[in-house]
């Protein structure tokens, strides 16, 4: 299955041309850092892009102050830094002088309209950085260490937001000896859940917004400042117009509540999507949009959520966020999707993040290993769902209302699923109770059919059902449908797919009325709707 980026250890390094490091010389400067000087600590903000002239530099690991990896160091021709470079974001590692270190420095803005003028020299940056994030990923090489997830659900949050929005963690259950020697380190109590930043800064009441902040992913906005195109909702339609927007040259800011992916992002297999013929999970495809749109220049605010709009008189709209923060713009992408509906069942609230789950991601299948796992719902997302946990579950129950998948599934996920020796499929059946304490350890079942009940002990039920969408935002400037979907095109009498009742107001992806719900046909929205908007914007 496809990834995020290619392997560093295996891609074949092109180091950047003469003529690249010449356009570096004429708007940067040099710089000599002595054996042993740290260039920055992790949680700087990056502001800068240093290439190695002479010398040697290593990464530290965040844990020990030691050479991060397996020996490997930056030499000549080399250059520092990760993909949130891009977006102005926070180095999670340190970096270190192993001797007398000569450095071409630019300045982070001056590069990337360099980057910009000079695709090659681009193409190779990136392609190194988005690697470099993808070996940290896998090697759980960060300045962020969790502690305690399997317990507390508070920081499965966070491991949850993380995962989902590519940022590498050091994940440590309270049982292991390191998860001790960390606690000492950083003087609090042994055995109780954590987040630590670097080698001693411990997060008090962390929440994903906090982590965010320490990342530099949660952006702060100019009240003056007025984008081109405000895009809310970071999923497959959004990232897609963001991608578009910045390639035209327009001010352009994404504004997403939880991960860029949106619900697609909890999808752990896509592979109907063209271009990937061995599959590519939803998180790591609209992570690659959201790098391609960040090279154009678009921003993301994450996790950031709309929470009014209005219309002021000159035109421009001014969206209140969750924070009571203001942005504005002058049209505005609504992407906001869908999210699965919310079971009207008792105690269901109080075991989320407890047992109760609304993706399916490697942070997810951590906490349900070789255990019963549930799967509730009918369509695609929760058709990979249950493949992709029954790798790790003990047996995978598919709870589905009607008599069949046929109407709402793939063919080729249904056969798999009736196929797998782990996963049983129970048609007219529902969840109608959760049992447990602090953590769910059961739910009960019924039979539509005959009204029989029955329960199935497990950890871990994951809920794909129905499609709510986010329009309350909306604040009445365009027509909804009766189910709170956003009406467009003839149905409004514009003749625009994409347009709204309201002018300079698109609707895009899952959240318009009568759109196709698939991430092909999302993508494909975002990717025109801007074009609408050029026009609009230019109308004058």
């Amino acid at each position: 299955m496809e990834t995020l980026a290619a392997d560093l250890r295996t891609m074949v390094r092109t180091p950047l041309e003469e003529a690249h490091v010449a356009a570096m010389r004429k708007v940067g400067s040099e710089r000599t850092l002595k054996a042993g000087e740290v260039l920055h600590h992790a949680g700087d903000l990056v502001d800068e892009f240093c290439y190695l002239l002479a010398g040697e530099m290593e990464a530290v690991d965040p844990a020990t102050g030691g050479r991060y990896g397996d020996g490997a160091t930056l030499g000549p021709t080399q250059f520092a830094g990760d993909i949130a470079f891009l977006h102005g974001g926070a180095y999670s590692m340190a970096l270190r002088a192993v001797q007398d270190t000569t450095l071409l420095c630019v300045e982070r803005h001056t590069m990337l309209d360099l980057m910009s003028r000079i695709p090659e020299m681009s193409d190779i940056i990136i392609s190194v950085f988005a690697a470099r994030r993808r070996g940290q990923l896998e090697r759980e090489a960060s300045a962020l260490t969790l502690i305690g997830a399997e317990v507390d659900r508070n920081i499965r949050r966070i491991a949850a937001f993380a995962g989902r929005n590519r940022i590498p963690v050091r994940s440590l259950t309270l049982d292991e000896a390191e998860a001790e020697a960390v606690a000492h380190a950083c003087s609090i109590a042994p055995n109780a859940p954590a987040v630590i930043f670097g080698k001693g800064e411990v997060i008090a009441d962390p929440t994903p917004r906090k982590i965010a902040a320490r990342m530099g992913l949660d952006l702060s906005f100019e009240e003056d400042e007025l984008h081109d195109v405000l895009i809310v909702g970071g999923g497959p339609a959004g990232v897609a117009a963001a991608v578009y927007a910045g390639s035209e040259g327009l001010k352009a800011l994404v504004v997403e509540d939880l991960a860029i992916g949106g619900q697609a992002g909890t999808s752990s297999r896509i592979e109907n999507y063209m271009g990937f013929p061995t599959g590519i999970s939803g998180a790591d495809l609209c992570w690659r949009g959201e790098v391609q749109a960040m090279k154009f220049g678009t921003r993301f605010a994450v996790p950031r959520r709309a929470a009014e709009l209005q219309r002021k008189d000159d035109g421009t709209f001014h969206v209140t966020l969750d924070d009571g923060a203001e942005t504005c713009a002058r049209a505005l992408v609504v992407a906001t999707g869908v999210q699965y509906r919310k079971l009207p069942i008792e105690r269901l609230e109080e075991f989320e993040s407890a047992g109760i789950y609304y993706a399916a991601t490697d942070v997810e299948a951590r906490f349900c290993r070789n255990t019963e796992v549930v799967v509730i719902g009918g369509g695609n997302s929760a058709g990979q769902a249950a493949m992709f946990l029954s790798r790790t579950a003990k047996h995978v129950h598919v709870l589905v209302r009607g008599d069949s998948l046929a109407a709402s599934m793939s063919r080729y996920l249904t056969d798999r699923l009736e196929a797998h020796p782990r996963i049983t499929i129970h048609y007219r059946t529902q969840m109608t109770c959760c049992h447990g304490e602090a953590e769910l350890d059961a739910i009960t079942i019924r039979n539509t059919g005959d009204g029989q009940d029955w329960q199935i002990k497990t950890r871990a039920v994951f809920v794909m059902v129905g499609a709510a969408p986010n329009t309350e935002w909306l604040s009445g400037l365009v027509e909804l449908n009766p189910q709170g979907f956003v009406k467009t095109g003839a149905d409004v009498g514009q003749s625009s797919a994409y347009s709204t009742s309201c002018p300079g107001i698109y609707a895009v992806g899952d959240v318009r009325a009568g759109s196709v719900k698939r991430v092909a046909s999302a993508v494909g929205e975002g990717s025109v709707v801007i074009s609408r908007v050029w026009e609009y914007l230019n109308a004058d």
